[in-house]
């Protein structure tokens, strides 16, 4: 078992530099977790503490179980894979993996089969007799994801692992890294600032904000379900479009706003806790507001002046402005509008999303609070 719990940890800096408020959170056994929020959002500063490089201001951390609050790093039983590769430019690749195996005296004979295993699993073969100059930065990150493979520990740390490479690069080193996970079924902890790493490689997903956990979910109902207005903004490229407005109930459900006056079929509405009248938000994603209308769901119309488009080959990014609030669609590539061409959208309104003006908490009845 490597279960990995955080029971209302926290990490002051000074009397005014709280990074990390009294969260709680449970990795289970052979889990890839993801840890994802904007800089500074205090999810570095949680795995550091988890590894042991960061001392707690409160609560405690279990591995497996066990209490390691005052264990020294070294033995936590855990690897740690860092964005900065921290390769020994003088050693040649095999003798980088070996090194920490050195250090705690494993026989010669067990150091070459770890190093070899981890080389095979890794595609490393051909390399382990270059030095790190003569690798390109995929190939170093894999050395150092293998540095950390041969010492078959019971949790993997990986702290923005990605962020130095290139996107062809970090696309194919988020498939080897998923595909690892898969191959050692063990438990995997890994931090990024990039939401597209985050939806594409967590078995869960936890979203941070400003110390404190937002929500932790699977990666299609974050999307789909959304907690709070920050969540449903951070998760999802482009971002979720809101509007504020506010709702009216004239015998029937209303939400008007400076760009759209929409009515709430019952069905629809009905989603939602008690919907009061007054101020709420209303958010949609790109891919649900429409240029044409669909005859099989609820929709309701607005205008808008295009600004912006982005064509990306299978698919259009519109930019566009309804009075003095842009916001940005998805449409198939096949469809090519004019700067500054006045359009009739559609929003699919089975797909939208509402939150408290004063909160920012989703008005869902089926939305949990953060775990």
């Amino acid at each position: 078992m490597a279960k990995v719990v955080l029971n209302n940890i926290s990490k002051i800096f000074d009397k005014n530099n709280r990074v990390v408020k009294d969260i709680s959170l449970t990795i289970e056994d052979k889990e890839f977790m993801v840890l994802v929020g904007p800089s500074g959002c205090g999810k570095s500063t949680t795995l550091r503490m988890i590894a042991g490089l960061e001392e707690l201001s409160g609560g405690e951390i279990l591995i497996d179980d066990r209490l390691v609050n005052d264990v020294p790093p070294k033995d936590r039983d855990i690897a740690m894979v860092f964005q900065n590769y921290a390769l020994y430019p003088h050693m040649t690749v095999f003798e980088n993996m070996a090194f920490g195996l050195k250090l705690r005296k494993y026989p010669k004979t067990e150091i070459r089969e770890r190093v070899l295993e981890a080389a095979d699993i890794l595609g490393l073969n051909d390399y382990l007799d270059r030095r790190p100059k003569a690798l390109s930065g995929g190939q170093r990150q894999r050395v150092a994801v293998g540095r950390a493979i041969v010492r078959k520990p019971k949790v993997f740390l990986f702290d923005e692992p990605l962020s130095n490479l290139d996107a062809k690069l970090r696309v194919q080193m988020r498939i080897e890294i998923s595909k690892l996970h898969q191959k050692l079924a063990t438990t995997m902890i890994y931090v990024t600032h990039d939401q597209v790493e985050a939806m594409t490689m967590g078995d869960r997903i936890t979203v941070m904000n400003e110390g404190l956990i937002q929500q932790v979910d699977k990666p299609l109902n974050l999307y789909n379900n959304p907690s709070n207005q920050f969540v449903a903004g951070f998760i999802g490229s482009p971002a979720m479009n809101f509007f504020e407005g506010s709702i009216k109930k004239n015998g029937v459900i209303e939400f008007h706003s400076d760009q759209m006056d929409l009515q709430l079929p019952d069905a629809v509405a009905n989603r939602f806790v008690d919907l009061p009248s007054g101020p709420v938000t209303l958010g949609v994603r790109p891919e649900h507001i429409l240029t044409q209308k669909p005859a099989d769901s609820s929709t309701d119309k607005f205008k808008a002046i295009v600004e912006v488009v982005e064509p990306m080959g299978n698919e259009m990014i519109i930019y566009l402005r309804s009075h003095d609030r842009s916001f940005v669609i998805r449409n198939d590539g096949g469809w090519n509008p004019q700067i500054n061409q006045e359009i009739t959208l559609y929003i699919n309104l089975e797909k939208i999303h509402l939150f408290d003006a004063a909160t920012n908490s989703s008005l869902e009845k089926s939305i949990r609070p953060a775990a």
